[in-house]
Protein backbone atom coordinates (compact mmCIF):
# COMPACT_ATOMS: atom_id res chain seq x y z
CA UNK A 1 0.00 0.00 0.00
CA UNK A 2 3.20 2.14 0.45
CA UNK A 3 5.60 2.81 -2.60
CA UNK A 4 8.40 2.78 0.16
CA UNK A 5 10.83 4.89 -2.67
CA UNK A 6 8.78 7.88 -1.70
CA UNK A 7 9.37 7.55 2.17
CA UNK A 8 12.34 8.99 4.00
CA UNK A 9 15.45 6.96 3.95
CA UNK A 10 17.35 8.18 7.15
CA UNK A 11 19.93 6.72 9.79
CA UNK A 12 17.66 6.80 13.19
CA UNK A 13 19.23 5.51 15.81
CA UNK A 14 17.11 4.47 19.24
CA UNK A 15 19.42 4.17 22.31
CA UNK A 16 18.20 2.83 25.79
CA UNK A 17 19.96 2.54 29.23
CA UNK A 18 19.06 -0.78 29.95
CA UNK A 19 17.40 -1.20 33.20
CA UNK A 20 18.50 2.19 33.94
CA UNK A 21 17.23 3.11 37.64
CA UNK A 22 18.28 -0.76 38.38
CA UNK A 23 22.20 -0.52 36.56
CA UNK A 24 22.78 2.85 38.16
CA UNK A 25 22.42 1.40 41.61
CA UNK A 26 24.36 -1.09 40.97
CA UNK A 27 26.62 0.80 39.87
CA UNK A 28 26.56 3.09 43.29
CA UNK A 29 27.07 0.03 45.35
CA UNK A 30 29.88 -1.26 43.29
CA UNK A 31 28.38 -4.09 41.21
CA UNK A 32 27.99 -5.46 37.66
CA UNK A 33 24.52 -4.34 37.15
CA UNK A 34 24.52 -7.26 34.58
CA UNK A 35 25.02 -9.83 37.33
CA UNK A 36 23.28 -8.96 40.39
CA UNK A 37 19.54 -9.16 41.29
CA UNK A 38 18.58 -5.96 42.52
CA UNK A 39 15.04 -4.20 42.35
CA UNK A 40 14.58 -0.39 43.16
CA UNK A 41 11.53 0.16 45.31
CA UNK A 42 9.85 3.62 46.11
CA UNK A 43 7.43 3.60 49.05
CA UNK A 44 6.26 6.55 51.03
CA UNK A 45 7.86 7.81 53.96
CA UNK A 46 8.17 6.14 57.28
CA UNK A 47 6.35 2.94 55.66
CA UNK A 48 7.96 -0.87 54.71
CA UNK A 49 9.21 -2.46 51.62
CA UNK A 50 5.78 -4.30 51.45
CA UNK A 51 3.90 -1.02 50.42
CA UNK A 52 6.20 0.25 48.09
CA UNK A 53 6.13 0.23 44.13
CA UNK A 54 9.01 -1.75 41.67
CA UNK A 55 10.49 1.52 40.07
CA UNK A 56 13.17 -0.87 38.14
CA UNK A 57 14.45 -3.84 38.30
CA UNK A 58 17.60 -5.69 36.68
CA UNK A 59 18.12 -8.17 34.07
CA UNK A 60 18.84 -11.09 36.26
CA UNK A 61 15.93 -10.17 38.59
CA UNK A 62 13.74 -10.06 35.70
CA UNK A 63 14.85 -13.12 34.92
CA UNK A 64 15.39 -15.42 37.97
CA UNK A 65 12.42 -14.20 40.01
CA UNK A 66 9.88 -12.77 37.46
CA UNK A 67 10.24 -8.88 38.68
CA UNK A 68 8.85 -6.34 36.31
CA UNK A 69 8.75 -2.63 36.71
CA UNK A 70 5.18 -1.44 38.71
CA UNK A 71 4.50 -4.38 40.42
CA UNK A 72 3.62 -4.20 43.89
CA UNK A 73 6.90 -4.81 46.66
CA UNK A 74 4.27 -7.08 48.46
CA UNK A 75 4.54 -9.34 45.34
CA UNK A 76 8.04 -9.78 46.08
CA UNK A 77 8.70 -13.58 46.52
CA UNK A 78 9.38 -14.06 50.13
CA UNK A 79 13.19 -13.24 51.52
CA UNK A 80 14.29 -17.37 52.04
CA UNK A 81 13.15 -17.68 48.28
CA UNK A 82 15.15 -15.07 47.36
CA UNK A 83 18.15 -14.96 49.50
CA UNK A 84 20.05 -12.64 46.79
CA UNK A 85 17.84 -9.97 45.88
CA UNK A 86 18.80 -6.67 46.69
CA UNK A 87 16.18 -3.79 47.58
CA UNK A 88 16.51 -0.19 47.21
CA UNK A 89 15.49 2.72 47.70
CA UNK A 90 15.48 5.02 44.50
CA UNK A 91 18.14 8.24 44.27
CA UNK A 92 16.58 10.31 41.39
CA UNK A 93 19.16 13.09 41.42
CA UNK A 94 21.69 10.47 40.46
CA UNK A 95 19.66 9.10 37.25
CA UNK A 96 19.35 12.67 36.41
CA UNK A 97 22.45 13.27 36.72
CA UNK A 98 23.77 10.31 34.55
CA UNK A 99 20.97 10.43 31.67
CA UNK A 100 22.80 14.28 31.61
CA UNK A 101 26.34 12.50 31.14
CA UNK A 102 24.73 10.18 28.44
CA UNK A 103 23.39 12.96 26.25
CA UNK A 104 26.64 14.88 26.72
CA UNK A 105 28.01 11.47 25.18
CA UNK A 106 25.86 11.40 22.23
CA UNK A 107 26.37 15.33 21.53
CA UNK A 108 29.93 14.04 20.51
CA UNK A 109 28.09 12.14 17.57
CA UNK A 110 25.49 14.45 16.35
CA UNK A 111 23.76 18.34 16.96
CA UNK A 112 21.64 19.20 19.45
CA UNK A 113 19.10 19.69 16.81
CA UNK A 114 19.17 15.70 15.66
CA UNK A 115 18.83 14.54 19.16
CA UNK A 116 15.38 13.85 20.96
CA UNK A 117 15.75 13.09 24.40
CA UNK A 118 12.80 10.40 24.53
CA UNK A 119 12.65 9.84 28.01
CA UNK A 120 15.45 9.97 30.89
CA UNK A 121 16.46 6.85 29.52
CA UNK A 122 15.21 6.63 25.85
CA UNK A 123 17.17 9.10 23.35
CA UNK A 124 16.74 9.39 19.49
CA UNK A 125 19.61 10.54 17.13
CA UNK A 126 19.35 11.16 13.74
CA UNK A 127 22.68 10.13 11.91
CA UNK A 128 21.93 10.78 9.24
CA UNK A 129 24.54 13.36 8.28
CA UNK A 130 27.26 12.44 10.86
CA UNK A 131 27.56 8.81 11.31
CA UNK A 132 29.89 8.49 8.69
CA UNK A 133 32.51 10.69 10.65
CA UNK A 134 33.01 7.67 13.32
CA UNK A 135 32.93 4.82 11.17
CA UNK A 136 32.14 2.43 8.12
CA UNK A 137 28.79 1.50 8.98
CA UNK A 138 26.08 1.97 10.96
CA UNK A 139 26.24 -0.88 13.15
CA UNK A 140 29.65 -0.33 13.52
CA UNK A 141 28.92 3.97 14.41
CA UNK A 142 26.12 1.96 17.63
CA UNK A 143 28.47 -0.06 18.82
CA UNK A 144 31.17 2.60 19.58
CA UNK A 145 28.73 4.21 21.16
CA UNK A 146 27.61 1.77 23.05
CA UNK A 147 31.00 1.53 24.30
CA UNK A 148 31.65 4.50 24.56
CA UNK A 149 28.74 4.79 27.40
CA UNK A 150 29.92 1.61 29.17
CA UNK A 151 33.57 2.49 29.10
CA UNK A 152 32.43 6.27 30.57
CA UNK A 153 29.98 5.65 32.78
CA UNK A 154 29.24 1.70 33.27
CA UNK A 155 25.78 1.37 31.67
CA UNK A 156 24.67 -1.33 29.02
CA UNK A 157 22.52 0.28 25.92
CA UNK A 158 20.58 -1.39 23.46
CA UNK A 159 20.45 0.27 20.05
CA UNK A 160 17.72 -0.21 17.44
CA UNK A 161 18.80 1.30 13.78
CA UNK A 162 16.25 1.79 11.56
CA UNK A 163 14.92 3.89 8.71
CA UNK A 164 12.83 6.40 10.62
CA UNK A 165 12.00 6.80 14.18
CA UNK A 166 9.38 4.03 14.28
CA UNK A 167 11.57 1.44 12.82
CA UNK A 168 14.11 2.17 15.31
CA UNK A 169 11.84 2.21 18.04
CA UNK A 170 10.49 -1.40 16.85
CA UNK A 171 14.08 -2.19 16.57
CA UNK A 172 15.31 -1.68 20.08
CA UNK A 173 11.98 -2.85 21.69
CA UNK A 174 11.13 -5.72 19.71
CA UNK A 175 14.59 -7.32 18.09
CA UNK A 176 18.08 -5.65 19.94
CA UNK A 177 17.24 -6.97 23.78
CA UNK A 178 17.03 -10.36 22.75
CA UNK A 179 20.26 -10.09 20.68
CA UNK A 180 24.28 -10.55 22.54
CA UNK A 181 25.08 -7.76 20.39
CA UNK A 182 22.14 -5.75 21.54
CA UNK A 183 21.57 -3.74 18.52
CA UNK A 184 19.22 -4.35 15.83
CA UNK A 185 18.50 -2.85 12.39
CA UNK A 186 15.33 -2.61 10.47
CA UNK A 187 14.36 -1.43 7.08
CA UNK A 188 11.84 -1.12 4.75
CA UNK A 189 12.45 -4.33 3.32
CA UNK A 190 12.14 -6.50 6.08
CA UNK A 191 8.48 -5.21 7.42
CA UNK A 192 6.85 -8.16 6.47
CA UNK A 193 9.78 -10.20 8.07
CA UNK A 194 9.76 -8.05 11.16
CA UNK A 195 6.85 -6.17 12.03
CA UNK A 196 4.49 -8.02 10.46
CA UNK A 197 5.46 -10.92 12.54
CA UNK A 198 4.66 -9.53 15.93
CA UNK A 199 2.18 -11.19 16.80
CA UNK A 200 1.14 -9.04 19.80
CA UNK A 201 -0.38 -5.89 19.28
CA UNK A 202 0.15 -4.68 22.64
CA UNK A 203 4.25 -5.15 21.87
CA UNK A 204 4.03 -2.60 19.14
CA UNK A 205 4.78 1.12 20.73
CA UNK A 206 1.97 3.56 20.13
CA UNK A 207 -0.88 0.79 20.69
CA UNK A 208 -2.12 0.33 24.28
CA UNK A 209 -4.41 -2.61 25.40
CA UNK A 210 -7.82 -0.36 24.62
CA UNK A 211 -6.59 -0.14 21.21
CA UNK A 212 -5.80 -3.53 20.86
CA UNK A 213 -9.27 -4.70 22.25
CA UNK A 214 -10.97 -2.44 19.42
CA UNK A 215 -8.51 -4.09 16.63
CA UNK A 216 -9.65 -7.50 18.02
CA UNK A 217 -13.32 -6.33 17.95
CA UNK A 218 -12.73 -5.68 14.19
CA UNK A 219 -10.79 -8.85 13.25
CA UNK A 220 -7.70 -7.81 13.42
CA UNK A 221 -5.73 -10.27 15.84
CA UNK A 222 -1.42 -9.23 14.84
CA UNK A 223 -0.10 -6.60 12.98
CA UNK A 224 0.22 -8.45 9.52
CA UNK A 225 -3.58 -8.23 9.77
CA UNK A 226 -3.41 -4.41 10.32
CA UNK A 227 -1.18 -4.21 7.54
CA UNK A 228 -4.11 -5.97 5.32
CA UNK A 229 -7.32 -4.60 6.62
CA UNK A 230 -9.08 -2.17 5.04
CA UNK A 231 -7.97 1.53 5.82
CA UNK A 232 -11.67 2.91 4.83
CA UNK A 233 -12.88 1.01 8.31
CA UNK A 234 -9.75 1.80 10.79
CA UNK A 235 -10.24 5.17 9.70
CA UNK A 236 -13.94 5.38 10.23
CA UNK A 237 -13.29 3.27 13.64
CA UNK A 238 -10.34 5.71 15.06
CA UNK A 239 -10.46 9.19 13.04
CA UNK A 240 -6.86 9.81 12.44
CA UNK A 241 -5.48 7.21 14.82
CA UNK A 242 -6.35 4.63 12.27
CA UNK A 243 -4.38 6.10 9.41
CA UNK A 244 -1.75 6.41 11.92
CA UNK A 245 -2.23 2.50 12.83
CA UNK A 246 -2.33 1.46 8.97
CA UNK A 247 1.41 3.44 8.40
CA UNK A 248 2.65 2.00 11.26
CA UNK A 249 2.04 -2.14 10.19
CA UNK A 250 4.01 -0.58 7.14
CA UNK A 251 6.80 0.69 8.99
CA UNK A 252 5.90 4.52 7.64
CA UNK A 253 6.92 7.24 9.47
CA UNK A 254 7.85 10.23 7.98
CA UNK A 255 8.76 12.38 11.15
CA UNK A 256 12.05 14.43 11.05
CA UNK A 257 13.74 14.62 14.31
CA UNK A 258 14.90 18.13 13.54
CA UNK A 259 11.49 19.40 13.08
CA UNK A 260 10.21 19.67 16.41
CA UNK A 261 6.60 19.79 17.32
CA UNK A 262 6.02 23.14 19.40
CA UNK A 263 1.98 22.96 20.24
CA UNK A 264 0.18 25.98 19.52
CA UNK A 265 -1.41 26.00 23.03
CA UNK A 266 0.25 24.74 26.21
CA UNK A 267 -1.33 24.10 29.74
CA UNK A 268 0.01 23.88 33.14
CA UNK A 269 -0.55 21.12 35.61
CA UNK A 270 0.36 18.23 38.35
CA UNK A 271 -0.89 15.13 39.47
CA UNK A 272 -0.42 13.30 42.73
CA UNK A 273 -1.23 9.26 43.86
CA UNK A 274 -1.96 9.44 47.32
CA UNK A 275 -0.63 7.02 50.19
CA UNK A 276 -3.98 5.54 51.26
CA UNK A 277 -7.43 6.72 50.85
CA UNK A 278 -8.97 9.85 51.81
CA UNK A 279 -12.39 10.24 53.00
CA UNK A 280 -12.31 13.31 55.08
CA UNK A 281 -13.44 16.35 52.94
CA UNK A 282 -11.45 18.48 54.49
CA UNK A 283 -7.89 16.37 53.62
CA UNK A 284 -8.95 15.96 50.01
CA UNK A 285 -9.11 19.68 49.66
CA UNK A 286 -6.15 20.99 51.80
CA UNK A 287 -4.08 18.53 49.12
CA UNK A 288 -6.35 20.26 46.36
CA UNK A 289 -5.31 23.57 47.45
CA UNK A 290 -1.21 22.14 47.99
CA UNK A 291 -1.28 21.53 44.32
CA UNK A 292 -3.04 24.14 43.26
CA UNK A 293 -0.36 26.68 44.70
CA UNK A 294 2.12 24.72 43.47
CA UNK A 295 1.18 24.91 39.61
CA UNK A 296 -0.02 28.70 40.18
CA UNK A 297 3.48 29.65 40.73
CA UNK A 298 5.03 27.63 37.75
CA UNK A 299 2.56 29.49 35.45
CA UNK A 300 3.57 32.80 37.36
CA UNK A 301 7.25 32.10 37.01
CA UNK A 302 6.31 32.01 33.53
CA UNK A 303 4.13 35.43 33.64
CA UNK A 304 1.25 33.59 32.50
CA UNK A 305 -2.37 34.10 33.59
CA UNK A 306 -4.86 30.81 33.66
CA UNK A 307 -7.84 31.41 31.76
CA UNK A 308 -9.42 28.00 33.05
CA UNK A 309 -8.99 25.69 35.67
CA UNK A 310 -9.56 22.00 35.50
CA UNK A 311 -9.55 19.09 38.41
CA UNK A 312 -9.75 15.26 38.17
CA UNK A 313 -10.17 13.21 40.83
CA UNK A 314 -9.65 9.39 40.86
CA UNK A 315 -11.46 6.90 43.34
CA UNK A 316 -9.94 4.78 45.56
CA UNK A 317 -12.52 1.94 43.79
CA UNK A 318 -10.65 1.48 40.38
CA UNK A 319 -14.10 -0.97 39.49
CA UNK A 320 -16.47 1.76 40.38
CA UNK A 321 -18.87 3.62 37.71
CA UNK A 322 -17.51 6.01 37.67
CA UNK A 323 -14.15 5.53 38.70
CA UNK A 324 -13.51 9.19 39.02
CA UNK A 325 -14.42 12.58 36.98
CA UNK A 326 -12.48 15.52 35.75
CA UNK A 327 -14.81 18.84 35.49
CA UNK A 328 -13.08 22.44 34.05
CA UNK A 329 -14.35 25.77 33.95
CA UNK A 330 -13.65 28.95 32.30
CA UNK A 331 -12.61 31.74 34.68
CA UNK A 332 -11.08 35.75 34.31
CA UNK A 333 -7.26 35.43 33.47
CA UNK A 334 -5.40 35.14 37.33
CA UNK A 335 -2.54 33.84 38.21
CA UNK A 336 -3.65 35.15 42.38
CA UNK A 337 -3.04 31.66 44.33
CA UNK A 338 -6.20 32.39 46.47
CA UNK A 339 -8.61 32.84 43.40
CA UNK A 340 -7.61 29.82 41.58
CA UNK A 341 -7.20 27.50 44.78
CA UNK A 342 -11.28 28.68 45.17
CA UNK A 343 -12.62 27.64 42.33
CA UNK A 344 -10.49 24.30 42.22
CA UNK A 345 -12.33 23.90 45.54
CA UNK A 346 -15.71 25.28 44.34
CA UNK A 347 -15.47 22.41 41.43
CA UNK A 348 -14.33 19.44 44.00
CA UNK A 349 -17.48 20.21 45.96
CA UNK A 350 -19.99 20.62 42.75
CA UNK A 351 -18.90 16.75 41.86
CA UNK A 352 -17.77 15.17 44.54
CA UNK A 353 -20.14 12.71 46.87
CA UNK A 354 -18.53 10.97 49.74
CA UNK A 355 -16.40 8.48 47.69
CA UNK A 356 -12.74 8.05 48.47
CA UNK A 357 -10.03 9.26 46.61
CA UNK A 358 -6.57 8.04 45.28
CA UNK A 359 -5.74 10.30 42.73
CA UNK A 360 -5.89 14.14 42.04
CA UNK A 361 -4.35 16.62 39.46
CA UNK A 362 -4.30 20.29 38.88
CA UNK A 363 -4.15 21.71 35.02
CA UNK A 364 -4.28 25.56 34.29
CA UNK A 365 -4.80 26.31 30.88
CA UNK A 366 -5.96 29.09 28.27
CA UNK A 367 -3.16 31.03 29.19
CA UNK A 368 -2.22 34.38 28.37
CA UNK A 369 0.51 36.65 29.13
CA UNK A 370 0.61 38.61 32.52
CA UNK A 371 1.23 41.87 30.94
CA UNK A 372 -1.91 43.78 33.27
CA UNK A 373 -3.74 42.56 36.22
CA UNK A 374 -7.42 41.86 35.69
CA UNK A 375 -9.58 43.25 38.52
CA UNK A 376 -12.90 42.32 39.89
CA UNK A 377 -15.82 44.08 41.60
CA UNK A 378 -15.88 41.99 44.45
CA UNK A 379 -12.52 43.07 46.51
CA UNK A 380 -10.75 46.60 46.48
CA UNK A 381 -8.24 47.27 44.00
CA UNK A 382 -5.97 47.46 46.52
CA UNK A 383 -6.28 44.23 48.12
CA UNK A 384 -6.13 42.84 44.76
CA UNK A 385 -2.99 43.83 44.20
CA UNK A 386 -1.68 43.17 47.93
CA UNK A 387 -2.86 39.49 47.21
CA UNK A 388 -0.78 39.67 43.95
CA UNK A 389 2.52 41.06 45.51
CA UNK A 390 1.88 38.53 48.48
CA UNK A 391 2.22 35.20 46.22
CA UNK A 392 5.53 37.03 44.13
CA UNK A 393 7.33 37.30 47.33
CA UNK A 394 6.24 33.36 48.49
CA UNK A 395 7.32 32.64 45.08
CA UNK A 396 10.68 34.57 45.86
CA UNK A 397 11.06 33.06 49.39
CA UNK A 398 10.45 29.40 48.00
CA UNK A 399 12.76 29.85 45.24
CA UNK A 400 16.12 30.87 47.40
CA UNK A 401 15.05 29.12 50.69
CA UNK A 402 12.79 25.87 49.43
CA UNK A 403 9.58 25.52 48.55
CA UNK A 404 8.98 24.13 52.91
CA UNK A 405 10.26 27.12 53.84
CA UNK A 406 7.00 28.69 53.37
CA UNK A 407 3.73 27.00 53.78
CA UNK A 408 0.47 27.38 54.64
CA UNK A 409 -0.49 26.52 58.06
CA UNK A 410 -3.10 23.73 56.32
CA UNK A 411 0.05 22.34 55.44
CA UNK A 412 1.32 21.33 58.77
CA UNK A 413 -2.28 19.59 59.42
CA UNK A 414 -3.58 15.77 58.79
CA UNK A 415 -3.78 14.40 55.32
CA UNK A 416 -1.44 17.45 54.15
CA UNK A 417 1.48 16.42 51.85
CA UNK A 418 3.29 19.39 50.26
CA UNK A 419 5.90 19.28 52.61
CA UNK A 420 6.95 15.78 52.17
CA UNK A 421 6.68 16.16 48.26
CA UNK A 422 9.29 18.67 48.42
CA UNK A 423 11.92 16.62 49.19
CA UNK A 424 11.30 14.26 46.36
CA UNK A 425 12.29 14.06 42.75
CA UNK A 426 9.80 13.24 40.57
CA UNK A 427 7.44 11.74 43.29
CA UNK A 428 9.95 10.01 44.41
CA UNK A 429 13.61 10.16 46.95
CA UNK A 430 15.84 12.31 45.36
CA UNK A 431 19.20 10.90 47.08
CA UNK A 432 22.30 12.46 45.99
CA UNK A 433 23.87 12.74 42.81
CA UNK A 434 27.29 12.41 43.75
CA UNK A 435 27.18 9.47 45.96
Amino acid sequence: MYDYRYEPHRVIFMIDNKSFYASCEALRLGLNPMEVALAVVSQQPGTDWGSGLIMAASPLAKKKYGLSNVMRARDLPPKDQAPDLMLVEPHMNLYIKRSMEVLQIFRKYAADEDIHVYSIDESMIDMTESWHLFGDDPYLVARKIQKDIHDSLGLYTTCGIGENPLLAKLAMDISAKHRTSMIACWHYIDVPDTIWKIPKLEDVWGINVKTADHLRRLGINNMYDLAHSDPAILKKEFGVIGDQLFAMSWGVDRSIIKQKYRPKSKSYGNSQILSRDYEDQREIEIVIQEIGDQVASRIRAQHLLAGRVSLYIGYADYEADPAGFSIQEKITPTDISSDLVAKLRALFRRKWRGQAVRRLGVTYSNLASAGCQQLTFFLPPAEQIKQQKRDQVVDKLRKKYGFASVVRASSLLSGATAIARSRLVGGHNGGNAYE
